[in-house]
């Protein structure tokens, strides 16, 4: 209020207020969602030595992850030699939050369809194991796009431009590499960023697209091929 949103209501100060609130104890939640159940597998013994270890692991990200969110906010609470007119919190710790959530969350639902779904036992043909390291990489390239939608988030670069493809009247901007050394752009400079998120946006879908058609030319079980073209579907609605 006192450095920007000076014409902020008590009302809309709520709205926000509320939000915050909501997110820190839907998150204590989930904590405790996965701790009290956990706790109680392991004393009546339902949990195998491996599983043991993944459950604690994943007790400890939620721990983590909790930890990061508040380090993250703290960021937004501190005086910026140049910037006390926007308040805002960091786009690295925004980055980071985003990051070990999304972990957390692949790793417990691959740990709950790893208990719920035997694994297929398929022959490892050339093409079988192509398919999983493709699989693999655009995982790994779809990770990558939603943290660069946190810097996007992080420095409101959403704002920069408007259009699509083009920003602006041209197809790769003038201030694309203003800010020095050269490498500060890809996580400081907005019209980078976005540009960025734009770029692999593109390629992710890119390579799902990819990843769909080369799965059609390979013998799979009925749950792959669901789970590929799912995979296809959310990718072109995202």
């Amino acid at each position: 209020f006192n450095s920007l949103n000076h014409d902020m209501t008590l009302a809309e100060f709520k709205f926000i207020w509320y939000m915050e609130y909501s997110h820190r104890m839907w998150g204590r939640v989930v904590g405790l969602a996965y701790i009290l159940p956990a706790a109680y597998f392991w004393h009546r013994g339902w949990l195998s030595r491996p599983l043991k270890g993944r459950v604690l692991a994943l007790c400890g990200l939620v721990c983590f992850q909790g930890l990061l969110g508040w380090y993250m906010v703290k960021s937004g609470l501190e005086e910026k030699p140049d910037s006390h007119d926007i308040p805002r919190v960091s786009q690295y710790r925004l980055a980071a939050h985003l990051g070990s959530a999304l972990v957390l969350y692949s790793a417990s639902l691959w740990t709950g369809l790893s208990l719920l779904l035997p694994q297929h036992k398929l022959p490892e043909t050339h093409q079988l194991l192509r398919l999983k390291q493709y699989a693999h990489g655009t995982t790994a390239l779809i990770f990558l796009t939603a943290l660069s939608g946190a810097f996007v988030a992080g420095l409101d670069a959403g704002l920069v431009y408007n259009s699509f493809p083009k920003m602006g009247e041209r197809w790769i901007p003038d201030d694309l590499l203003a800010f020095s050394p050269v490498l500060r752009n890809i996580f400081e400079n907005p019209t980078t960023v976005q540009f960025d998120h734009r770029i692999l946006g593109i390629a992710s879908v890119t390579a799902v697209t990819a990843l769909y058609l080369f799965s059609r030319k390979i013998p799979l079980p009925r749950r792959t091929r669901m789970a590929v073209t799912s995979l296809l579907a959310v990718a072109c609605m995202q």
